[in-house]
């Protein structure tokens, strides 16, 4: 086989890929585990990022009710308790707490969540509502620098939501409903850097968060009592 033959093989190949899991992959994907109506639902926190396009739509059943699955979502941050997915990818390699933090359970609006500390990136709380809703915000520009919002974006920026939904179940249990809106500027790039970097990678970590939280929500609630004391001291 010629080498120009051989490139001609191999691009048909990859293209075949490509269309594979655009058709067959992709779309599971992007709404792992959720119903038609998670799916179309609007979720609560549209509008938060202008000009945002809806993102991957997942969502788990827990076998405990939202008030024993919030604790664990308030103390997230990997400044905090971690981020329970695949901790040398996103928590630099510190393990994700595996009990609750008192001195972490109070969040408002504004609060942050380390996201790369050496970097000075975090998730802003955008809203918060408890035991049903958090919203978490990040805004950077395309160099990585984080920008206020409502001072304005930069000409090159993202600007996104990663946001928890939590509806008790007859049954005693909690649907964990996980979306958000994202805007990149400029625009032509997002769909690119979406199919081949963001969706994929979002499931990867996603799954995991949801499989440790599952875990750990449904388990007796372990709380650092050494904490509590010094919390409760003050």
């Amino acid at each position: 086989m010629t080498v120009k033959r051989w490139l001609a093989s191999a691009a048909v190949s990859a293209a075949a890929l490509v269309g594979g899991y655009a058709v067959a992959v992709r779309p599971r994907l992007l709404r792992w585990g959720a119903t038609d109506d998670e799916l179309n639902d609007p979720f609560p926190d549209v509008g938060i990022v202008p000009e945002g396009s809806r993102s991957a739509t997942m969502a788990v059943t827990i076998d405990a009710p939202p008030e024993q699955v919030w604790p664990w979502l308030v103390q997230m941050g990997t400044d905090r308790a971690g981020w329970y997915s695949w901790d040398r990818l996103d928590n630099f390699g510190k393990a994700s707490a595996d009990r609750l933090h008192p001195e972490w359970q109070h969040i408002a609006v504004g609060d942050r969540f380390g996201a790369a500390p050496e970097l000075d990136e975090w998730w802003e709380v955008a809203a918060v509502e408890t035991n049903r809703f958090l919203a978490l915000r990040m805004s950077l520009d395309l160099r990585g620098r984080p920008f206020d919002p409502r001072e304005g974006r930069p000409r090159a920026f993202t600007d996104s939501t990663w946001s928890f939904l939590l509806t008790p179940t007859p049954d005693g249990g909690t649907r964990l409903v996980v979306s958000g809106y994202w805007a990149l500027q400029p625009k032509w790039l997002q769909p690119l850097v979406s199919f081949t970097v963001l969706e994929p990678s979002h499931w990867i970590m996603q799954t995991k968060q949801f499989a440790n939280l599952k875990r750990l929500a449904s388990e007796p609630t372990t709380v650092d009592l050494t904490l509590a004391e010094t919390v409760n001291s003050v």
